[in-house]
Order: C-alpha cells, then structure tokens, then sequence
C-alpha cells in the first residue's frame, strides 16, 4: 500500500497463466489478482522477473498490465514492470502504463551491454526526465548492469520522478548505506527488496517492503513476515521467516527460473499452464517432484493431520491458515 506517498508493504510479482496454445489466460489471471488480494498482499508487481517479461511481447507485456491494473480495480496499487531493450521503447511503455493507472513504474539497469556507473546513471536519468509516471529502480545485479550507491544517491537527489528502488541483490549491508544515505533527504523514497530469503532482515533494517515471488504462492505467510516486523515483534519475525525460506528455496532451486514457483501455485490449486521456456521431460520431472515436496512441507505443519494425498486447495489454505496461527502462539 501507499502511505505519505511511499510504497509499501508486499507487492507480488505474479505469475502469468498461459492456455494450453501458451496464450495468456485472461479469465485465470484475473482469478489470481482477486486470490492474491484475498490473501493479504498489499500490492501487485506485473511484468517482472517471476512474470517472464523478457518471454512476451511489448504488446502482451501491455496487455498483462492492463488485466492486472483492471482486475485490482484500486483495491491495491500496481506497480508494473516498464523493461524494455531501449530507452525510447522504456519511455513509451512507462507513459502507457501511467495511462493504465500504474502507481508507479520499476525499471530495470541496462542489459545485455555492460555499462559504466556514468552510463547507468544517463540511463535512467534521460528515462526519469521524460515519462509522466513515477519510477522505481530495479537492481537485479544477476541479469543486468548494477546499480551502485553513487548512483541510486544522485538519481534520488536530481530526480522527482525516482521514487524508490527494489533490489534484488540479497545485500544486505548495500540496503543499509542506501536507506542511510537517500531517506534523510527523501524521506517518501521506497526501498523494496527482493529476495525472499533476507525478506525479515531487510524490513527490520528499515525497507519499506518487498516484491517477492513467495507472495503469489504462501501471500499468507510473506503478508505475515512484513506485518511482524513493522510490528517490531523480532521473535515471531525470525519464526515465520525460518517458515518462507525454506519454501523459497525449494521453488527458486527447480528447474527453469520461475518453475518451481509453477509447481508451488499448483500445490494451491492455480495451473499456470506450461512456461513458453521449453524443458525436457527430465526438468518436468523435477518440477513435479518439487510440487510433491512443496506439499509436503505445507501439510508437515499440521503433524500429520493431513497428508500430501489427500490435500486440496481447500484444505492448503486452511493449513497455512493453521501454521500461522500455531506460529503466534
């Protein structure tokens, strides 16, 4: 959520369902929006990594924000994801999610070509200067051209439109110089994290939230870690991440990048449709061991009460319902 212009809280970076032809499965994905809301996220976060932007079109791209945007009907902000190969194609696809009702737009570093710091900043300065919508920048080191401290510091301080910064390094240390160094001067700017498996630390820390690809499997549980840390509540913070990382890292270790978050979201009855990156039967294989391992762990919580057999989706949610209730007592 938005608060004093700040965003806020977890936003989920969604999965996108594909049709048995691999079209994008519009009635399915707007099911999801209306879940995931149910459920307790406080935002959502379409055309990013979790969503396989770089696997659609610009137009499907559009289209995937205007359903999500459409389907939240205001009910929680939308922060989209604006990456294109090129600044003049980034500015347009910013403007038109603006047009949409995007709260803000995340952007990701150059990649592909390696730039210089100086050309990171030009970048995302020529970007800031031109779009009509408020901008995030998205440091995702692994993929693309990092964003270092210097430069995040004078995009904030030259830049109205910069507003936050989701980063998805996983370093912790690099969150605390930048939060240091930004927030006295930028009060309302956002520091987003994510990586799941420092979610906890990142919010005790000071991080304003999280887009986490947890969230579109267990948001229970993401919705959870975020409201005992801004309740300052260490010791059920520590417990319920100890609960998500686990979990994190059994789906982001499967297959193809997001599969295993595929093989999550089918233990809690959404089938996303096979992803356009092709696999081989071996990969499939792993994903269903996966799913199969995934139950297992939402259903050990209970003690047995139910096992993997005989879990529905129904019966998954009550679990984590369950898990989480039993976590606060």
């Amino acid at each position: 959520m938005a608060q004093s212009n700040r965003i806020t809280g977890i936003l989920t970076p969604n999965i996108v369902p594909l049709d048995p032809r691999g079209n994008v499965d519009e009635q399915t994905l707007r099911g999801y929006v209306d879940w995931l809301i149910a459920h307790g996220v406080d935002g959502l976060y379409p055309n990013g990594s979790t969503g396989e932007f770089v696997r659609f079109t610009a137009a499907e791209r559009r289209e995937i924000a205007r359903i999500v945007i459409d389907q939240a009907a205001g009910r929680v902000p939308v922060l989209v994801g604006a990456a294109e190969a090129n600044v003049r194609e980034t500015i347009e696809a910013c403007d038109a999610y603006g047009e949409m009702g995007a709260q803000a737009v995340a952007i990701v570093a150059p990649y592909y070509f390696k730039l210089s710091d100086e050309g990171v900043y030009s970048y995302f300065r020529e970007i800031a200067d031109a779009v009509s919508v408020n901008v995030t920048l998205y440091n995702i080191p692994l993929f693309a051209s990092e964003i270092d401290l210097a430069t995040v510091r004078r995009l904030a301080e030259e830049c109205p439109r910069v507003v936050g910064i989701k980063d998805s390094s996983g370093d912790l240390p690099h969150m605390m110089r930048m939060i240091a160094a930004i927030r006295p001067q930028r009060p309302e700017f956002s520091f987003l994290t994510g990586w799941d498996a420092s979610l906890s630390a990142m919010l005790l820390m000071g991080a304003d939230g999280g887009t986490n690809a947890t969230s579109g499997v267990v948001p229970e549980l993401t919705a959870a870690v975020y409201k005992a840390c801004k309740a300052g509540d260490l010791s059920e913070a520590v417990r319920l991440q100890n609960e998500l990382t686990p979990l994190f890292d059994t789906m982001i270790g499967t297959g193809e990048f997001p599969e295993g978050f595929r093989a999550g979201l089918r233990t809690r009855g959404w089938d996303m449709g096979r992803s356009r990156q092709p696999m081989t039967a071996a990969q499939y294989d792993k994903s269903a061991q996966t799913e199969a391992k995934i139950k297992g762990m939402l259903t050990s919580y209970t003690n047995g009460a139910v096992t993997s057999a005989s879990a529905t989706p129904e019966s998954i949610d009550a679990i984590v319902r369950r898990v989480l209730s039993e976590l606060k007592a």
